[in-house]
């Protein structure tokens, strides 16, 4: 797609865009909007399935849910065209 050269004034390269964006979306927070949906997930299938976990256990096992999950999506983001 073409941008007239004014169409974004003072927009710079494409690694200022890419800090610029990054930045914004850390500001956000959207990480940790990300870790909040999959750890109430994670709580509803444990209370659904009438599971019971130590403390250590249940951090575990989301630590471990999470890092799957999280896998599986740089998996899915690699794969976009």
């Amino acid at each position: 797609m073409f941008n007239p050269p004014n169409s974004y004034p003072n927009s710079g390269s494409y690694f200022d865009l890419l800090k610029r964006i990054t930045q914004l979306v850390q500001k956000k927070k959207v990480d940790q909007q990300i870790l909040q949906i999959v750890q109430q997930a994670f709580e509803k299938e444990l209370s659904s399935e009438n599971v019971v976990l130590s403390r250590p256990e249940k951090t575990r096992l989301l630590q471990q849910v999470t890092r799957a999950v999280l896998t599986e999506a740089i998996t899915k983001i690699s794969d976009i065209k």
